[in-house]
């Protein structure tokens, strides 16, 4: 493991109030960055604490993910790299948050997930939380269905949740599940549909649902813009792409039909998910101390 390449930012450490990793990475589970957009919002619109970052450099093939030249307000230049800031969000209620909004490595995988490992323990994140996106047949028309899984069997009993049953190539996450389950830390992964036949346009309405979910779950509300004006734009957008083609307005008229069939709920209700995302906490700080 490389020393340096978890840079610690905050001296000394912020008591945080049982904390929860909240985490999305551009990349394979992230389709029209609708996972990382939720952790976004809620970075650009409340006051946070910059924890640690990842230096990049051990991380990244910088062909692949150039950085970018900019000019500040005095005219001075600037270089951006591929970041991942691990920030505290400490917002009122029984639990602060760390958020991670990254990149992808496309190196040293295992390192970068040791790193981001240390992080979490050193913070003392009670639970992690991943939030990904992935293209499904869906109608952009509809409300995406958020889908939860958990290795967890306490919490898949609390919250409802699926065992994961994905196997094939993975992202970065899938390696760090792997690793946080061995290391018998609490995991949740919570992913939305993506449209598969719109992925070059952004997806407002799939974020909402996504953040929505999330909240649900922490039994919080995440800072952030009111979604519903972007919905609303970015569906008449969408409306008129699929109009101006006969064969596409066919295909998401049956989509709509099938989607109309399938069983709306999928998680508990919102308080019922708050509740007992409560309890297990309480009742693994009980086992452990």
């Amino acid at each position: 493991m490389d020393v340096d390449a978890l840079q610690w930012q905050a001296y000394p450490l912020p008591k945080l109030r049982r904390p929860v990793f909240v985490m999305g990475l551009q990349g394979l589970f992230d389709m029209a960055g609708v996972a990382t957009d939720v952790i976004d919002h809620a970075v650009e619109h409340t006051p946070v604490e910059l924890l640690a970052r990842l230096d990049p450099d051990p991380f990244y093939d910088f062909t692949q993910h150039r950085p970018t030249v900019f000019l500040d307000g005095t005219g001075d230049r600037h270089v951006r790299w591929p970041s991942n800031d691990f920030v505290a969000y400490q917002g009122g209620s029984s639990h602060d948050l760390v958020l991670l909004s990254g990149v992808e490595p496309d190196v040293r995988w295992r390192t970068f997930v040791d790193h981001t490992i240390d992080a979490i323990k050193q913070l003392g994140c009670e639970v992690v939380v991943t939030l990904g996106a992935v293209a499904e047949a869906i109608p952009h028309s509809r409300t995406p269905q958020v889908f939860g899984s958990t290795t967890d069997e306490h919490l898949a009993r609390r919250l409802g949740l699926s065992r994961p049953q994905y196997q094939g190539p993975t992202g970065v996450v899938g390696v760090l599940h792997q690793r946080l389950e061995a290391a018998a830390i609490p995991t949740i992964s919570l992913r939305v549909g993506v449209p598969h036949y719109l992925l070059n346009a952004r997806h407002p309405r799939s974020t909402m649902a996504l953040k929505h979910h999330l909240e649900h779950v922490l039994g919080l509300s995440l800072p952030g813009p009111d979604l519903a004006p972007d919905v609303d734009t970015w569906r008449r957008l969408h409306d008129g792409a699929v109009a101006s083609d006969s064969q596409a307005a066919i295909y998401v008229a049956m989509m709509e039909q099938e989607f109309d069939r399938r069983v709306e709920a999928s998680l508990p209700s919102a308080d019922t998910l708050a509740s007992e995302f409560e309890r297990f906490l309480d009742e693994r700080r009980g086992e452990t101390d």
